[in-house]
């Protein structure tokens, strides 16, 4: 039970306050009481808030207890009253409690007092605690309801967004420096990047995307998203970026982490209309248990804190209670699809961190995202990735897709490079084309995993039996729980999710042909 109980006592008799309220410390309920003694001061002391219980003497001068109990009942349901009365007839205690009272207890008898009030706040702790779950009952419903329209259209979009992008990029390097063109490709390439992330939020949003956490460092996150992040943010906008010294290194996935950074940057962005400062800072933390008490969901131990702040519009409070809840927005229609910091929080929840948040209206608001510190060395995986010319070669590859655009994209992108590249719409088509093939041996094979007449996993297993040395490259755009049920994602199998670019699938082919 809470402690101090915040008591609105409705008492005309000062003796019977003060033995009231004796009777509760006596009995170990510590309390911090508002005595009133009329109608306005009772609604005058509710409206003010912060009310826990409503203790109320039945009859009053110009005041009683059921009027007093008809208006909290109608207005604030919620806080519990018990009668405390000298006299109070059977009719009339049968009336009470008809009319919402929680129970009532007779001056004489104090003694029942202490035992009301604690079963009245145990009845408001259940409802509240009933409330939480049905709340995260329904918060559950939305999430499989967004799971399974993820999942319905994944698929096809990102089958559609590969070969968007994929063109994208062949153009880009076909147009010089000068040539007009070149901003109106780029400008459709940045449309389907936004696209392709607005996916992802829908993904990990429903927890249909898995994450796949490696050590990193944090600084090296924020410099790589450096350039991307200055393209998006106005001119009348100034950005400083303060990285931490000897920061300390996290475990989460990399690209979540940056589309955290991307949507909170976006968001100081649309909170500075007129023009601003923001800063994105990281720095070594250590909460304690007192410090720890203050962030919600933290427990004491080493973080590594990346922050970012503002001198935009601010947040209410109202805002504030509502600011990770799905679909929740304060942008004009069209503008926002109120998913962004609620999938902040599924992936920093999901590496085992916490946000805190600090907003004043007018003052601007800084967001403090909190990843644990590990002592472990930096994986390969976290590494930037190397630029440059693609990788060449000359092998034999078979590329598997039963979406035509896509394996004519992905054909055509590998034979840029120098390979002999097969093509098939499907598994039965591939061991067709396999068994027809003369000539050098077929090396890798680029395949969907998810075709008509035969996937490519069972695909991969029949030609393996006659190509034992066969290197396989999985992709989709299927969701990695279905892709799991095919049994692909796999630690030693190769996967390659859609949509890729044509630099992306380049560099990985080689990778594998460069493998022992």
């Amino acid at each position: 039970m809470k402690s101090p109980l915040h008591i609105l006592h409705l008492e005309d008799n000062p003796n019977d306050a003060a033995l009231i309220q004796s009777t509760l410390e006596a009995e170990g309920i510590t309390c911090a009481t508002t005595c009133v003694q009329n109608h306005n001061d009772f609604v005058a002391a509710l409206e003010h808030g912060g009310i826990d219980l409503i203790l109320s003497d039945c009859s009053l001068p110009a005041f009683d207890g059921m009027a007093a109990l008809k208006i909290a009942h109608a207005q604030w349901p919620a806080i519990p009253l018990i009668l405390v009365s000298g006299a109070l007839g059977e009719e009339l205690a049968i009336d009470s409690l008809k009319n919402g009272a929680t129970d009532y207890v007779l001056k004489e008898r104090l003694v029942r007092l202490a035992p009301a009030v604690r079963r009245a706040m145990q009845e408001v702790e259940a409802r509240a605690e009933r409330r939480r779950l049905e709340t995260q009952f329904i918060e559950a419903q939305k999430m499989e309801v967004i799971g399974q329209l993820a999942s319905g259209v994944a698929h096809d979009f990102n089958n559609i967004l590969a070969v968007i992008m994929g063109y994208s990029d062949l153009m880009m390097q076909d147009l010089g420096p000068e040539d007009r063109l070149r901003k109106h490709v780029g400008e459709i390439r940045d449309a389907s990047e936004r696209a392709a992330g607005l996916t992802r939020q829908l993904l990990v949003f429903s927890r249909k995307q898995t994450v796949h956490p490696v050590v990193l460092d944090l600084n090296d996150v924020v410099k790589d998203l450096d350039k991307i992040l200055q393209r998006f943010i106005n001119e009348n906008i100034e950005m400083t970026i303060v990285p931490g010294k000897q920061l300390g290194r996290i475990k989460a996935d990399s690209g979540y982490v940056g589309q955290v950074l991307m949507n909170l940057v976006l968001n100081a962005r649309d909170a500075m209309p007129n023009g601003g400062q923001f800063t994105i800072a990281t720095n070594n933390v250590t909460l304690d248990e007192n410090r720890a008490r203050t962030h919600t969901g933290a427990i004491p131990g080493d973080y590594v804190m990346l922050s970012v702040s503002d001198t935009g519009t601010g947040m209410t409070d109202e805002v504030k209670a509502r600011l990770f809840e799905a679909f929740f927005t304060t942008k004009p229609l069209g503008k926002g699809t109120g998913l962004g910091l609620a999938t902040c929080q599924t992936i920093v929840q999901q590496s085992g961190g916490h946000i805190g948040v600090h907003s004043e209206v007018g003052r601007g608001t800084t967001f403090k995202i909190y990843f644990p510190r590990v002592e472990q060395s930096l994986d390969v995986a976290a590494r930037p990735i190397r630029t440059g010319p693609l990788p060449r070669g000359t092998e034999t590859l078979l590329v598997v897709e039963d979406e035509p655009s896509v394996r004519y994209l992905a054909r055509g992108v590998l034979e840029s490079q120098g390979y002999k590249v097969l093509s098939a719409s499907n598994g039965q088509d591939a061991l067709h084309v396999a068994r027809a093939h003369q000539g050098s041996p077929i090396r890798l094979v680029v395949t969907d995993v998810i075709m008509p007449l035969m996937g490519g996993k069972v695909m991969a297993e029949w030609l393996k039996t006659t190509y034992p040395g066969l290197k396989i490259l999985f992709t989709s755009g299927y969701t990695d729980d279905a892709i799991a049920h095919h049994g692909v994602l796999k630690p030693d199998l190769a996967f390659l999710p859609k949509p890729y670019t044509p630099a992306v699938l380049s560099r990985k082919v080689r990778e594998l042909l460069d493998a022992e």
